[in-house]
Order: C-alpha cells, then structure tokens, then sequence
C-alpha cells in the first residue's frame, strides 16, 4: 500500500478501541481523551453512584459542549445512559458523538430514544437473553442505529454463564444480527481484569475469530494489546492487496491463481482489512 493510499484507508478505518470512563470524574475524562482511544465512552450509568448521577450528567453536558471536543479532530465521544434524563440533557451538544444504550430489549425501546434524540448515532447494547433473541429487529429498528454490542456482564449473570466460552453463541448471534442490518461488525466487550493482559490477548483472538471487531476497554493498559490483536497480519494485508488488485482487473466473479474464488464479498472484506492495516 502507497503512503496516499494509507492515508485514505486510515480515513475510513472503523474504530478497533473504545474506552470506557466514569462521567463524574471530569479529570479522569480529560485524561482519557488524550490517551489514544479510537472513541471515549463517558459512562453515566454503572461506573457512576446513585448520588452522583446528577452531578455526572452536568459534568458530561459540560464536555459535550466545549468546542475543543466538538472540533473535527477531536476524539469522538459516545455516553453510555442511565436515561431519559441523560438523553434530554444531552441531545444538541456538539461534542456528541453517540449514545450507548444500555438493556434494550425490544427495537421499540430504539424508536423512542430516536424520537427524543433525532439524528443522534445510536448503539443499543444487548444485555440479557430476550435481547440476543431480538438481535436482528434491534440492529436493525431504526437508521440512526450505527452499531450494537453485547454488555457481557450482565448477559453472563442472565444466563448463569461462568466460561467464557458460554457466551460464544451470543457473540455470533451478535455478529450475524449487525451483517444482516447492514451494519459493522460488533466490538468485544469489555475484558475485567485490567491486570491479565495476555488473558485479553487470548479473548481477543478467540473474539477476531468469531467475527468481532474491535474492543471496548476500560482502562488505558488494555489499548495497545486490543489494537494488535485485531489489526491485519501482515500477510492478510498481502492478500487482502492481491484481491483488490484482481478486482480492478475484473468487476465480476473470479478466482485467483492460487485458487481463491473472490466475489463482492470478498472484495469488501479485503477493503476493510486494508482499511485497518492503514490505521497505521
């Protein structure tokens, strides 16, 4: 790939980080923008007290509308809601980029939000077994619905899950639900221990493999082990090339001479595979 063309793939690579951050501490936020995450997340519900939810919500319409994070070049941050009252409060600013919401369940959990928030990019997290189930009418309830994720905390707690490998089902469900509503690929969700980075790197993998792209973190350390475990190896960077260029010699159905038959598929594969190798 030439220097222009890397530059113009970097342009359109999906996210492979997101980092979640408390919103009632404004400083830990600040820091967080600057740590190298593709996307911040603010969390207003989880990680945030009962107490503190008021002063977490003010804390986040306050970063939300400072110009610096509404800048073209700023880090794109999302707020995962607690509700209603987030999103009112919220909707408008110019530093929104998104809103995670948190235990849909039904697509039209999805209408109402896109009611209040109009044209604000949505990201329903699933988080239980009924949600799994209506994976599909949730990706694909409204257009302002731009990703869906798993939350897999309480999905596990749900399904009386303790392996991990309990949760492959959902995962693939997930991904198959975002391909069948047009959308990308899902995003792994968040791995605990914060302390077991080769634990992560073995969840990554196993996840890449199940068609997962990217991984939400939650703390900085995490970042630099989910970006290597879901960027193209070289030699699927090599492939991924060799198929664009037979592409451009054909438009229609082909196989290459090793034996590879390359389709539309299969050419939009290579393209996002080259868009992320171009991260660099």
């Amino acid at each position: 790939m030439t220097a222009p063309e890397a530059v113009a793939a970097a342009a359109d690579a999906p996210p492979l980080t997101w980092l979640y951050v408390p919103g009632d501490r404004p400083e830990t936020v600040a820091k967080a923008l600057g740590c190298g995450a593709d996307v911040v997340i603010v969390d207003l519900e989880d990680a945030v007290a009962p107490d503190r939810k008021a002063y977490a919500r003010a804390a986040t319409a306050e970063l939300l509308a400072d110009p610096v994070t509404a800048s073209p070049d700023a880090v794109p941050v999302h707020v995962r809601v607690h509700g209603e009252d987030d999103i009112r409060a919220l909707t408008g600013l110019p530093g929104l980029s998104g809103l995670r919401l948190p235990k849909i369940t039904h697509a039209v959990s999805v209408h109402h939000v896109a009611a209040v928030a109009p044209g604000v990019p949505l990201y329903p997290l699933l988080e239980s077994a009924l949600a799994v189930e209506h994976a599909y009418s949730i990706a694909s309830a409204h257009h302002d619905v731009r990703g869906i994720a798993l939350g897999e905390a309480d999905l596990r707690a749900d399904l009386g899950v303790r392996e991990d490998f309990g949760l492959d089902f959902a995962r693939s469900r997930l991904v198959v639900a975002a391909r069948a509503a047009a959308l990308p690929p899902p995003a792994q969700s968040v791995f605990p221990d914060v302390r077991d980075l080769d634990g992560l790197w073995t969840s990554c993998v196993r996840g890449r493999g199940l068609g997962l792209l990217g991984r939400a973190a939650i703390h900085p350390r995490q970042l630099e082990v989910i970006e290597r475990a879901f960027r193209p190896t070289a030699r699927e960077v090599e492939e991924a090339a060799e198929i664009i260029a037979a592409s451009e010699v054909d438009a229609g159905a082909l196989a290459l001479p090793d034996g590879r038959f390359v389709d539309a598929a299969v050419v939009a594969s290579a393209r996002r595979t080259l868009a992320i190798a171009g991260r660099a």
